[in-house]
């Protein structure tokens, strides 16, 4: 019974399905028929004009994003835990050409204003400092939190004020969006946002992600730092077509609305065990050595976040029966 990561769960048979149909001769690249609808399909969900790029992976999309805001020379705010800082390992940095991190504190992996101007105003203006030029945020965040309309706004406010780009990463983007119960744009350009990392791998998909450039200037020489990357892929229609399957019939807000679910049924049985409020499809909670030994040998897997932490991810697959045990499994230790 697994719960250890969203990126391994299955890929959604409907995805299957597309790619299966799109297997047939085409152009090469982005300029197969799948790819050219994305711009189109994405501007309808999003309800404005925007340019979107396949990429395989979040690390690409988050870092072509930030390469598009931030120049070799600058530098941008995200959260001390934020993925970028954690988990890419230097990938911002190389795709920037050497762009600094700030890292900027806040609950739940979240950004405040507050927080980011902290940061800002300790970096005196002058060329002996790196500027920053660009702010990181993830919703939903590393331990699950979510940034509403509002938060994302009183953000997007800040970095209009001090003239910076602000970028979203958004590999559990779809969880955001199914618990806010918001439209898509109401979290994201209206409030501001620059560039979006809209992730799919977690929630269904096999291998693409999408980088949706809101300022759509951003997007031209993106085509070409992608391509010097190694990730133009000559087969890009398949990646188009797991982006256009999971949008179609808004199976990617179905597929989060599950995976939420089930993470509230066990953040119901952990009670105070909870760290975080549980928000999204991630659940961390408290437990000693021994405790997760015991629910390990009741046949559950799961990532040991920290020392007497555990995090437990679910996903649009995960059953609810395996649920159920779980958090019996929970209430009993």
């Amino acid at each position: 019974m697994r719960f250890f990561s969203d990126n391994a769960a299955p890929v959604h048979p409907r995805v299957m399905e597309a790619m299966a149909a799109a297997n047939h001769l085409d152009t090469a690249y982005d300029g197969d028929a799948l790819s050219q609808q994305l711009d189109q399909r994405l501007s309808e969900v999003f309800d404005t004009r925007i340019r979107a790029l396949w990429v395989p992976s979040g690390t690409a999309a988050n870092c072509l994003a930030l390469a598009a805001l931030c120049p070799p020379h600058g530098g941008i705010v995200c959260h001390r835990d934020s993925h970028i800082q954690n988990d890419e390992g230097g990938a911002p940095e190389f795709y920037t050409h050497g762009a600094k991190l700030f890292l900027a504190e806040g609950e739940g992996a979240k950004l405040t204003p507050d927080s980011i101007a902290a940061v800002l105003d300790a970096i005196p203006d002058d060329v002996h400092r790196v500027q920053p030029h660009a702010i990181s945020i993830t919703n939903a965040t590393e331990y699950g939190r979510i940034y509403s309309p509002d938060d994302v706004a009183a953000i997007g406010k800040l970095a209009d004020q001090r003239d910076l780009g602000l970028h979203m990463d958004g590999a559990r983007f779809a969880n955001a969006v199914a618990m806010l119960g918001c439209n898509p744009d109401e979290v994201t350009w209206r409030a501001g946002v620059d560039a979006l990392s809209f992730g799919f791998v977690k929630n269904g998909a096999m291998s693409a992600e999408c980088l949706v450039f809101f300022d759509t200037k951003l997007a031209d020489a993106t085509l070409y730092r992608r391509k010097r990357a190694g990730l133009l892929l000559s087969k890009g229609r398949y990646l188009a077509a797991q982006i256009l399957a999971m949008l179609d019939g808004d199976l990617w807000i179905d597929n989060a609305i599950a995976a939420n679910a089930r993470a509230q049924t066990i953040a119901a049985a952990a009670g105070e065990r909870a760290i975080h409020a549980v928000e999204a499809n991630e659940v961390f909670l408290r437990v000693t050595p021994d405790e997760a030994a015991a629910l390990r040998a009741k046949g559950f897997d799961f990532y040991d976040w920290a020392p007497g932490e555990i995090r437990l991810a679910t996903a649009w697959d995960t059953a609810e029966a395996d649920v159920a045990a779980l958090a019996a499994a929970i209430g009993a230790l």
